[in-house]
C-alpha cells in the first residue's frame, strides 16, 4: 500500500459506502476525507476511488437478490416472442430504459463532466443547494402509492432526473430518488429503485474508468496495490449494506429533512475550508 496507509484505505472505504446510497453527495464527502487524511491524488488514489465502488454496488445485489434476479412468469407462447420478453424481463427492461439518459451523456460530455469534477466551488455549492431543496421536498411531493406502477414512462423520466446527478454534488441518489416520488412512487419503492439503478450506472462509470486505466498502461498501478483495494472493497461492502438497511428505515419514518441539514453543514465546511485557504482540488 505504497500510496495509502491500511487506515486512509479503510476510512476512505468506509465514507464509500457510507455515502454511496445516502442522498449527500460521495463526492463531496471524498474530498473532504482526503483532505483531512493528507492523502495526495496519485494515479492510484483516483482508481482506488472508483474500484471500491463495485463493493458498493455488490451490497445492493447482495440485499436485493431475491428481488434482483426474479423473473415474471412466462405469458402463454401465443403472445408475440418481442411481449413475452418484455414481460419476463421487465425489471431489468425498466433498468435499461432508466439507465440510457446517464449513458448516453456520461459519453458524449465525459471530460466535460470530468472537468466540473475538479470544481469543488461547484460540488459545495451543489450541496447546499440540494440541501435546501431537501428541507422542503417532503412537502412538494405527495407520500406516493404504493398501488403506483414503474411504466417505461416513469423509469425514462426517472432515468433524465439521474443526469442531473452528472453535476458534482448533486447526489444520484437524491435526483433518483426525487425523481421516482415525483412519479408517484411512495419513498421506499423510490429508494429501493434507486439502489437498483445505481448498479448498472455506477457498475458502468466504474467499469469504464478502469478500462481506460489499463488502456493508458496503468496495470502495474493495480498490481501493485491488490492488498488496498481488496480491503477496500470488502469494507465498502460491509458498510453500505448497513447503510441501506438504514436509510430506507429513517426515510421511511422521518422523510428527507435531516438529510437536507446534513448537506448544507457539510457543503457548508468545504466553502470554509476553501475560504481559508485550505487547497481541496482533486488532482492537486
Amino acid at each position: 500500500m505504497e500510496d495509502l496507509t491500511l487506515w486512509q484505505v479503510i476510512i476512505i472505504a468506509i465514507v464509500e459506502g457510507l455515502t454511496e446510497f445516502l442522498p449527500v453527495s460521495s463526492t463531496g464527502h471524498m474530498i473532504i476525507a482526503q483532505s483531512m487524511l493528507g492523502v495526495q491524488s496519485t494515479e492510484f488514489v483516483k482508481a482506488f476511488t472508483v474500484i471500491i465502488q463495485f463493493g458498493a454496488i455488490l451490497s445492493v445485489v447482495w440485499l436485493y437478490w431475491k428481488r434482483f434476479f426474479r423473473l415474471n412468469p412466462p405469458l402463454p407462447k401465443s403472445a408475440p416472442v418481442w411481449k413475452r420478453l418484455l414481460h419476463r424481463y421487465d425489471f431489468y427492461w425498466k433498468l435499461l430504459i432508466a439507465f440510457v439518459p446517464a449513458a448516453v451523456i456520461g459519453l458524449l460530455a465525459g471530460d466535460a463532466i470530468d472537468a466540473l469534477l475538479e470544481r469543488v466551488e461547484v460540488v459545495a455549492a451543489m450541496l447546499v443547494i440540494g440541501g435546501i431543496f431537501m428541507l422542503f421536498c417532503d412537502k412538494l411531493f405527495t407520500k406516493g402509492s404504493e398501488h403506483t406502477v414503474l411504466t417505461e414512462k416513469r423509469a425514462l423520466n426517472i432515468g433524465l432526473f439521474q443526469c442531473i446527478a452528472m453535476i458534482p454534488g448533486v447526489s444520484r441518489s437524491m435526483a433518483t430518488i426525487v425523481g421516482g416520488m415525483a412519479q408517484g412512487l411512495t419513498r421506499k419503492t423510490a429508494a429501493e429503485f434507486s439502489f437498483f439503478l445505481a448498479v448498472p450506472t455506477m457498475f458502468a462509470a466504474s467499469g469504464y474508468k478502469l478500462l481506460k486505466l489499463l488502456m493508458n498502461g496503468e496495470t502495474a498501478v493495480l498490481t501493485d496495490n491488490l492488498p488496498a483495494l481488496f480491503v477496500g472493497n470488502i469494507v465498502a461492502f460491509v458498510v453500505a449494506v448497513l447503510a441501506i438497511k438504514f436509510f430506507i428505515s429513517f426515510v421511511t419514518k422521518y422523510g428527507f429533512k435531516a438529510f437536507g441539514w446534513y448537506r448544507i453543514i457539510v457543503g457548508g465546511i468545504i466553502l470554509l475550508m476553501l475560504l481559508c485557504g485550505y487547497n481541496l482540488e482533486i488532482g492537486s
